[in-house]
């Protein structure tokens, strides 16, 4: 049994240097992204010990006081715990089911357009917002949202008061979850387009001889044809529920608007940037990686039992 093994060992050993030699050009094409991985996301793994310490930088990871448990007691007792939790996790639900949806209703519109220089267009101008920097966006939402900015102008025509729209609490999720949406509904589509392209026409032209109209289609051939893709799409969500982005409300949140716009991730930015507590900004941001990367077990879980579309 064992030669058996060593065997299939070498086997497979020859195959991988053979295939290496022949596709060298690929690999090496894969080479800066693996290095890519290894520098920003495996190598900083080894700094989460910094989480069960109390750090300082003169002392370095290995002589920091080891405190075990203490930072993240700290936090779940601290009266931040519960406010972020809640504001986080509005936020990211909210735009879950707000912006999610976005995309997927774009790319079946776009479908169903048969003029092209039209298609052309919308999708140019949809695409335009993803490609501006954050702070550009940020800047121009605070132009907007100014007491003479054209969208409170719109609100004070339909009967609002005057008012710094970003000055109000109840006012910054829908500010972030329109805004969001105006950003990625354009970029998110090409995926969905994508799937889009790749359903069968023969499918379309059954449906036809059978009566069914252009909705019906829709409903009974395009969207079965896309769920294996909003299914992936939607659980890769799910695995980055709490992964607010935290530049754009850092940006955008004010001391007037703080209560409901600070979330985790501009929390662990505080409090490691500008307070310098890195072992307490660390135990914060692991407990913030734990609970996305359950979420996403949890959703790839339930996604392979009830529709057998999974990521892994």
């Amino acid at each position: 049994m064992r030669k058996k093994t060593e065997i299939a060992q070498e086997r497979l050993a020859v195959r991988m240097k053979h295939d290496f030699i022949k596709n060298w050009q690929i690999y090496l094409m894969i080479l800066p992204v693996l290095l890519y991985f290894l520098v920003f996301s495996y190598f900083p793994m080894a700094g989460i010990v910094i989480a069960f310490e109390k750090f300082s930088p003169a002392l370095g990871i290995l002589k920091s006081p080891f405190v075990g448990l203490e930072n993240f007691k700290d936090f779940f007792g601290s009266y931040y715990f519960t406010r972020l939790l809640r504001n986080t996790l509005l936020l990211s639900v909210t735009t879950l089911i707000f912006s999610f949806p976005c995309p997927v209703i774009l790319a079946l519109l776009l479908n169903e357009v048969y003029n092209k220089p039209y298609k052309k267009a919308v999708q140019t101008i949809s695409y335009l917002p993803y490609f501006i920097s954050v702070v550009v966006i940020c800047g121009l939402i605070k132009n907007f949202t100014a007491s003479d900015g054209f969208v409170t102008q719109i609100v004070v025509e339909l009967g609002g008061t005057r008012r710094n729209l970003l000055a109000d609490p109840d006012l910054f999720r829908p500010i972030y979850v329109i805004s969001d949406i105006w950003q990625n509904v354009g970029f998110n589509s090409i995926i969905y387009l994508a799937a889009l392209s790749g359903v069968n026409m023969e499918l379309y032209e059954a449906a036809a001889i059978d009566g069914a109209g252009r909705w019906k289609q829709t409903i009974h051939v395009t969207l079965p044809g896309i769920a294996p893709t909003v299914i992936i799409m939607l659980i890769l969500a799910m695995g980055g529920l709490f992964n607010v982005g935290f530049e754009k409300v850092i940006l955008l949140y004010n001391s007037m608007t703080m209560e409901t716009a600070d979330v985790i991730q501009s929390f662990v930015y505080r409090k490691g940037l500008t307070d310098a507590n890195f072992g307490y900004s660390t135990a914060v941001g692991l407990f913030n990686s734990v609970i996305n990367t359950a979420l996403l077990l949890t959703a790839n879980r339930i996604s392979r039992k009830v529709t057998e579309t999974s990521l892994f």
